[in-house]
């Protein structure tokens, strides 16, 4: 064997040894997308700082869930008092369901007496919280504030 063959020889030997440390399943593709939505019940009041608590339930399309609690709080120009029963929300942009816990930027504009209409989306980095549902209650105002959606 001469030089060439040798130092070729080796070579092959060194980049076999190498590939075999790799990991023998192939790369992983991304995760798709899943669609969340939040069933809630919410009720709160607001005197230029507003607050609101409330539980609800999350439930994603590749079947995880969970018991969640809903916190708002924010200031604006706003007053009133609500509750909000049956209220629905789509959250879009997760992997899964731990993606969905944390705060939502909150900006929105109400107004209502007695029968009280809510609407709005929200945003946490990517992902997006759209929220609807009917109560009751007197609000009116223009508020922004946090939405924070945690584990029961």
């Amino acid at each position: 064997m001469n030089m060439r063959t040798a130092a070729l020889a080796s070579l092959v030997l060194v980049g076999a040894t190498a590939l075999s440390a790799l990991p023998a399943e192939p790369a992983r593709a991304a995760e798709p997308m899943v669609k969340c939505e939040l069933s809630y019940n919410l009720h709160g009041w607001s005197i230029i700082y507003k607050q609101a608590e409330g539980t609800g339930t999350v439930t994603c399309n590749n079947g995880q869930s969970a018991p969640v609690k809903i916190s708002v709080v924010g200031g604006g120009l706003t007053a009133g008092k609500y509750r909000i029963d049956n209220g629905k929300g789509e959250i879009s942009k997760v992997h899964g369901i731990a993606e969905v816990f944390g705060d939502y930027v909150q900006a929105g504009a109400e107004a209502g007496v007695v029968k009280s209409a809510h609407a709005q989306v929200l945003t946490k980095g990517t992902t997006s919280l759209a929220l609807s549902g009917t109560g009751q209650g007197i609000d009116l105002g223009v508020s922004v504030g946090k939405f924070t959606i945690a584990r029961r």
